[in-house]
C-alpha cells in the first residue's frame, strides 16, 4: 500500500529522494514517485514530480532521459499556466537551459532542433520579462561546440554584458564556463583569474568547486605552478569521486595523472568508475573519458608496459595496448558523429589533439600513493655500455677518472670496463683494478677477489696497492664479523706498509690506505667490545684507546698533503669521523658534534658533499638529543643539499622525513609538508611504499590538518591507513593517523565517517595503559555521531567517554560529557526527565571536583560550574516552551523561574571569577534579563541590563565582545522601558 496520500507526503518524499547519491537507483525512485504523484490527482503534484525527474535526470549518467519529461511540463505548461506554482514556473523556465544544452551532447539530435531550440528558449524568456543572459550563455555553448569562434566570441561578449538576473547560473557555474573559454583561446593565466572566486571558496554550488578544481588542473601545470596542481587535484577528486553525473571533470583528474607521471594513479581512477566505460546516456562526457583513457593506455603502451592490465569495459579482460585501441576507436567514432551533425570537423580535431598530449612533468610526487608503473630513471647517466673492445681505452680512463676523484657511479664505471673487456687480453694493472672495483661493490662476497687484485697489483709492479687491497678484504671479513682475524691480517699488512713506505717501496696514498683499513677494523672492535660494554669495561677502553691511536697515525701520515690530493683529503676527514664517533662511544656527545660537523666541512671542502651526509645526520641526531631543534634542522638541510641526486631513493626518503619531522617540531608545517612530501615520493621510488612511504604520509597528513588543507589530509591520511599497521609501524601511528582523519573529515562536515574513524582509533587505544587517549577520542566520537544526527549512539558514546573521564579523575571532561548527553536525551520526546537528571549530576560532580580542588585547578572548575549552570538554565528554558505554547501557562512559569534560578547561579560563579569571568558573567546577565522580560518582570530586566552596561564601564569598545554585549543590553534596557511604560498604560 503506498504511504503518499497528500501534497506533502510527496514532497517529503521527494525531499528525502533528492539527497540519495546520484545514480540509477535515484532515477528509478524519481519515476516511482512520478507515479504516486499521478495517483493524487493533484496537477501541482504531477508537476512537482516530473520537475524533479528532470534534476535528478540531469545529476546522472542518464541525461539523455530527461527530454521527455520536460516535454510533458511544457505542454501543461502551455495548457494550463495556472497549474504551476511561482517556483514550478520558475523551475520550468530555469531547465530550458539545461535541455539545450543536454540536446547539443545528443549527436542524434539535428543541430537544426538545436538552434530551434535556442530560439524557442529566447522567445519564452523575453515573453516572462527575463534577461537574455542565460539566452547568449547557452548561444555562446552552442557556437563554442561546433567550432564557430567568431560567433562564440560574440555570444560571449553579449552573454557578460547582459544583467544577471533569476535565470542567470549561479555564479560560479558561469565562472567556470568563462574560464574554460580562456583556456580554449590559450589564456591559462586568464582563466585562473575568472576562477579564483570559485577556488577560494568565495563562490559554489552543487557542482563547484568540483568542475573548476579539475579543470584547472592542466593550467595550473603549464604555468609552473604544480604545487596548486596537486592540491587541487587531491582536493577537486574527493568531490568528485561520489557525482556520478561528473565524468567529464574525473576524466579530467585522470588526464592530469596521464600528464604528471602518475599513470598507476590514473589506473586506480578507472578502476572506480568501471560504469563510465560502457554508460551512453551521455555521449559528450563518454567521448571526453574515451579520449583520456586513450591517452593515459597509450602512455603506458609507451613506457613498454602495453601488456599490463588494466580496468576496462566489463566482460573480458584488457591490457593497456588493447583498451588503447579500443578507447581511440570509441572516441573517434563519438568525435566523428558530432562532426557530422554539426558539418564541421572541431571536435574531432580537439580529441585527436587531447589524446596527443605530452606530459607536462616527467614525475609530480601526490603524496598518496601510486606504484611507478616503470622504472625509475638513474639519478645521473651510467657509463655506456661499449661492446668488444673498441671503446675500451675511454671506458677505462672515464673509470680511472671517476675513482680517482671519488665520484659516485665509480663502481659502475668499472663494472662497464669489465663488460667492454670481455676476453680481451688487459695488463695486470688494468685487470687489478677491474678485480679490485668488483671486490668493492660485491661486499662481504668480495673478499676473495681482494686478494686476487693485490696478486695483480704485484704482478704489475705495485707491491703498496697489493697491500691496501688485501687490507680492504681484511675489513669486509670484519663486517662480516671475523674481527679478530682481521685484526691480525691487517696488522701484519700494517707492519709491512709501514716498511715499504720507510724505503720509499710504496707512496703515501697506498700507505694512508692501509692505516685506514687498519683503523677501520679496530672501530669494529670497539663496536663489538661496547656491545659487551656492561660485562667488561675495561676492553672497551682499551679497544677505544688503539682506534683513537690508529687514527691520529692516519692523521699524522697525511699531514698537511691533503690540501692537494682528493683522496687524501677523504682519509682526513675519515679520521675526524672516527674520532668524533669515539667521543660519542665515550659519552662526549659535544665534542662527537664537533667532530662529525668538522668532517662534514672538510668532505665538502674537498669536492666531496656526497661523503658528508651520513655526518650531517650524525650531527642532526646529536643536536635533537640535546634538544637543539634549530642546529638538528640545519644539519638536515645540509644533508639534503649535499646529497643531491646522489643518495639512494630509500636514503632521500629517511632524510626528508627527519628533517619533516623537525620542521613541524619547529612549528613550519607548510614547509614541513613539502619534505613529507618527498619522502613519501622517494619511498614510493624505492619500493618502500607500505613501509617509509605510509609513515611519510601519515605524516604528511598530519601537516596537511595543521595548514587547513583538510581534504588534501583526508586523501593522503585515507591513502596511508591503507599501508600502516601495528605490526609495522606500532599501533600509536595508526591512531594517531584515524584521529588526524577523523578531524579532517569533520572539518568537511562528513560526520558519520569521522565518527568511524574515532571509534576505531578509540577501540585500539583502550588497550593502552594511559587511557586518556582512549577517552579524548571516544568523546570526540560522540561529538561526530551527535552531528551526525545519531542521537543514541551519541549517547552511547557519550557514556563511555564519561565513564573514562571520571575513571581518569578529569572532572571537567566528565562534566561535559554529561552535558552533551543531557542535550541529546531532549531530542526523545520522553527524554526530558533524563535530560534534567543528567545536567543536576553535571552540577553535582562539579560542585564535588571544586570543594576538593586546589590552586590552579579551582578557577577552571569554576568556570565550569557556572557554565554548565548556564546550560542548565538554558534547557530548562527550552523545555518550557516546547511543553505548551502559551506563555501565561503556569506550567511554563514555574520551568521559566526555574531556568532563572539556574542563571543566577550562573552569574554569581562568574562574577567570583574577577576579571577573568567577566564576558561569561554578562552573558549569563544578559540571558537572566530575558528571562525576567518573559516573565513579565522588565524592572528586573533593567536592572540587569544596567549592571551589564556598568560592567563594562570605560573598556575598551574596539573589543567585539564588550561592543556586542553593550548593544544587547541597550536593547534589553530599551524592551524593558517600554514593556514598563505598557504596564503603566
Amino acid at each position: 500500500m503506498s504511504g503518499i496520500t497528500d501534497l506533502d507526503a510527496l514532497r517529503q518524499a521527494l525531499a528525502e529522494n533528492a539527497e540519495e547519491p546520484e545514480g540509477p537507483a535515484r532515477n528509478a525512485r524519481a519515476e516511482h514517485l512520478l507515479a504516486e504523484a499521478e495517483r493524487l490527482d493533484v496537477p501541482l503534484a504531477v508537476i512537482e514530480a516530473l520537475g524533479h525527474q528532470l534534476k535528478v535526470y540531469n545529476y546522472s549518467s542518464e541525461k539523455d532521459r530527461m527530454f521527455v519529461p520536460f516535454a510533458r511540463l511544457l505542454r501543461m505548461w502551455d495548457e494550463r499556466p495556472e497549474d504551476f506554482d511561482a517556483y514550478e514556473a520558475h523551475t520550468l523556465h530555469w531547465v530550458f537551459k539545461w535541455v539545450s544544452a543536454g540536446m547539443l551532447d545528443q549527436p542524434h539530435v539535428p543541430l537544426a532542433s538545436v538552434e530551434k531550440w535556442l530560439a524557442e528558449m529566447e522567445h519564452r524568456y523575453r515573453l516572462a520579462g527575463h534577461s537574455e543572459r542565460a539566452v547568449r550563455g547557452a548561444e555562446f555553448t552552442v557556437a563554442a561546440h561546433i567550432g564557430d569562434l567568431a560567433r562564440a566570441e560574440r555570444a560571449y561578449a553579449a552573454w557578460l554584458a547582459a544583467d544577471r538576473d533569476e535565470m542567470a547560473d549561479c555564479e560560479a557555474c558561469e565562472l567556470h564556463g568563462q574560464g574554460t573559454w580562456q583556456v580554449r583561446r590559450g589564456r591559462d593565466a586568464a582563466a585562473l583569474g575568472l576562477w579564483r572566486p570559485v577556488l577560494e571558496g568565495e563562490l559554489a554550488c552543487a557542482h563547484e568547486p568540483h568542475s573548476v578544481l579539475a579543470a584547472s588542473l592542466l593550467p595550473l601545470l603549464r604555468l609552473g605552478r604544480a604545487d596548486e596542481a596537486r592540491a587541487h587535484h587531491l582536493r577537486g577528486f574527493r568531490l568528485v569521486r561520489p557525482m556520478e553525473s561528473m565524468r567529464s571533470a574525473f576524466a579530467e583528474h585522470v588526464e592530469f595523472c596521464a600528464l604528471t607521471g602518475n599513470e598507476a594513479r590514473g589506473l586506480e581512477l578507472l578502476a572506480e568508475r568501471p560504469a563510465y566505460f560502457t554508460d551512453t546516456g551521455h555521449p559528450r562526457s563518454r567521448l571526453e573519458f574515451m579520449a583520456v583513457v586513450t591517452l593515459l593506455t597509450d602512455r603506458l603502451t609507451e613506457l613498454g608496459l602495453g601488456e599490463r592490465r588494466v580496468p576496462g569495459p566489463a566482460g573480458r579482460s584488457w591490457t593497456a595496448r588493447e583498451l588503447a585501441a579500443h578507447a581511440r576507436a570509441e572516441a573517434m567514432e563519438l568525435a566523428g558523429r558530432f562532426d557530422r551533425r554539426n558539418g564541421t570537423g572541431d571536435v574531432g580535431d580537439r580529441i585527436r589533439a587531447r589524446m596527443a598530449q605530452r606530459p607536462l612533468v616527467e614525475r609530480l610526487p601526490l603524496g598518496v600513493r601510486t606504484v611507478r608503473p616503470a622504472p625509475a630513471p638513474v639519478a645521473a647517466p651510467a657509463v655506456p655500455d661499449v661492446p668488444g673492445g673498441a671503446g675500451l681505452p675511454a671506458l677505462l680512463a672515464e673509470a680511472r677518472r671517476l675513482s680517482e676523484s671519488l665520484r659516485p657511479h665509480a663502481l659502475e664505471a668499472w663494472a662497464a670496463v669489465a663488460r667492454a673487456a670481455g676476453d680481451t687480453e688487459l695488463a695486470p694493472r688494468d685487470r687489478a683494478e677491474i678485480a679490485d672495483h668488483e671486490a668493492m661493490a660485491r661486499g662481504p662476497e668480495g673478499v676473495a677477489l681482494f686478494e686476487r687484485a693485490a696478486e695483480l697489483y704485484a704482478a704489475a709492479g705495485d707491491p703498496g696497492e697489493a697491500l691496501a687491497a688485501r687490507a680492504r678484504g681484511a675489513y669486509v671479513r670484519a663486517l662480516t664479523g671475523e674481527v679478530t682475524a682481521a685484526l691480525a691480517t691487517v696488522t701484519e699488512l700494517y707492519d709491512e706498509a709501514l716498511a715499504l713506505y720507510a724505503d720509499a717501496g710504496t707512496g703515501v696514498r697506498q700507505t694512508a690506505s692501509v692505516l685506514m683499513s687498519r683503523a677501520r677494523v679496530l672501530m669494529r672492535r670497539v663496536h663489538e667490545a661496547a656491545g659487551q660494554g656492561a660485562r667488561d669495561e675495561r676492553a672497551v677502553a682499551r679497544a677505544v684507546a688503539d682506534a683513537e691511536a690508529a687514527v691520529r697515525e692516519v692523521r699524522a701520515l697525511v699531514g698537511e698533503r691533503g690540501a692537494d690530493d682528493v683522496r687524501l683529503a677523504a682519509r682526513t676527514a675519515e679520521a675526524r669521523a672516527m674520532r668524533a664517533e669515539l667521543a660519542g662511544l665515550t659519552g662526549d656527545a659535544e665534542r662527537a658534534a664537533q667532530l662529525f660537523r668538522r668532517a662534514a666541512d672538510a668532505y665538502v671542502a674537498a669536492g666531496l658533499p656526497w661523503f658528508a651526509v651520513e655526518y650531517e645526520v650524525q650531527v642532526a641526531a646529536l643536536a635533537h638529543q640535546a634538544g637543539d631543534l634549530a642546529g638538528s634542522e640545519r644539519a638536515l638541510r645540509a644533508a639534503v643539499e649535499h646529497g643531491g641526486p646522489y643518495v639512494e631513493p630509500v636514503g632521500r626518503a629517511q632524510l626528508h622525513l627527519q628533517l619533516a619531522e623537525v620542521l613541524g617540531a619547529l612549528d613550519a608545517p607548510g614547509e614541513a609538508a613539502e619534505h613529507a612530501l618527498e619522502a613519501a615520493h622517494w619511498a614510493d621510488e624505492a619500493g618502500e611504499s607500505a613501509t617509509l612511504g605510509a609513515w611519510a604520509r601519515q605524516q604528511l597528513g598530519g601537516f596537511l590538518l595543521r595548514l587547513g588543507r583538510y581534504a588534501e589530509a583526508a586523501e593522503v591520511l585515507e591513502s596511508a591507513l591503507a599501508d600502516l599497521s601495528a605490526g609495522t609501524h606500532g599501533d600509536g601511528a595508526v591512531v594517531q593517523a584515524r584521529w588526524w582523519l577523523g578531524d579532517c573529515l569533520g572539518e568537511l562536515g562528513e560526520h558519520r565517517a569521522a565518527a568511524e574513524q574515532r571509534l576505531q582509533a578509540a577501540d585500539l587505544a583502550r588497550h593502552w595503559p594511559e587511557q586518556q587517549d582512549h577517552a579524548t577520542l571516544a568523546h570526540l566520537a560522540a561529538e561526530s555521531l551527535g552531528n551526525a544526527g545519531l542521537a543514541a549512539e551519541a549517547g552511547r558514546a557519550y557514556a563511555r567517554a564519561g565513564d573514562l573521564w571520571q575513571a581518569l579523575g578529569n572532572a571537567p571532561f566528565l562534566v561535559r560529557s554529561l552535558r552533551a548527553r543531557a542535550w541529546l536525551a531532549l531530542d526523545d520526546p520522553a527524554g526530558t526527565a533524563e535530560a534534567r537528571a543528567l545536567m543536576a549530576r553535571a552540577v553535582r560532580e562539579c560542585e564535588t571536583a571544586l570543594a576538593a580542588a586546589e590552586d590552579p585547578e579551582r578557577a577552571e572548575l569554576a568556570a565550569e560550574l557556572g557554565g554548565t549552570h548556564r546550560q542548565f538554565a538554558q534547557l530548562l528554558t527550552r523545555v518550557a516552551v516546547a511543553e505548551t505554547e502559551e506563555p501565561g501557562d503556569a506550567a511554563v512559569r514555574a520551568g521559566l523561574e526555574a531556568a532563572l534560578e539556574r542563571m543566577s547561579r550562573a552569574v554569581a560563579v562568574f562574577a567570583g571569577l574577577g576579571a577573568a569571568g567577566l564576558h561569561d558573567r554578562t552573558g549569563a546577565e544578559l540571558d537572566a534579563a530575558r528571562l525576567e522580560a518573559d516573565l513579565g518582570r522588565p524592572e528586573r530586566a533593567a536592572a540587569r541590563a544596567r549592571a551589564v552596561l556598568a560592567a563594562y564601564a570605560g573598556a575598551d569598545d574596539g573589543d567585539d565582545t564588550v561592543r556586542s554585549r553593550r548593544d544587547e543590553a541597550t536593547r534589553v534596557l530599551t524592551a524593558a522601558r517600554e514593556g514598563t511604560d505598557a504596564d503603566r498604560h
